[in-house]
């Protein structure tokens, strides 16, 4: 067993095509193309999806409600038009007649009529409120 030892650490490894050292090596290069490749498919890309109603899907929504940042909890667009939940005491007044006359006008139409939903849950979110906008 000793000879084996000495054996092993002065002589330099085989390096056959078989051996795992050899294996690891020769795919590194595909290993790390790949990881490349992966890496770069996370980046911050353009999109060409649109919404309903024209919008491209890379607009901030949250954005385009005109309302302070710290109101707009969500903007989602729906069949029907747009649904909004805002925080009413972080926004200003008239803020649905303004969110709507926004969100309408990304569409390049006028809000038709707003209608407030009831909370299904009212302590998910204390305070806010959900209100759906139609465009005409």
């Amino acid at each position: 067993m000793k000879g084996k030892i000495v054996e092993l650490q002065g002589s330099p490894p085989s390096e056959t095509p078989s051996s795992p050292r050899h294996y690891a090596f020769g795919h590194a290069a595909p290993l790390s193309l790949l990881a490349l490749l992966s890496l770069a498919a996370c980046g911050d890309r353009m999109t060409r999806d649109i919404l309903p109603g024209g919008i491209p899907a890379r607009t901030n929504l949250h954005e385009a409600t005109g309302l302070p940042p710290a109101a707009v909890r969500t903007v989602a667009r729906r069949n029907f038009g747009w649904r909004v939940i805002y925080q009413p005491a972080a926004a200003p007044p008239n803020a649905e007649s303004r969110a709507a006359v926004a969100l309408c006008g990304l569409e390049r139409r006028a809000p038709l009529r707003i209608v407030q939903q009831p909370r299904l849950d009212p302590t998910a979110d204390p305070g806010a409120r959900i209100f759906d906008i139609y465009c005409a």
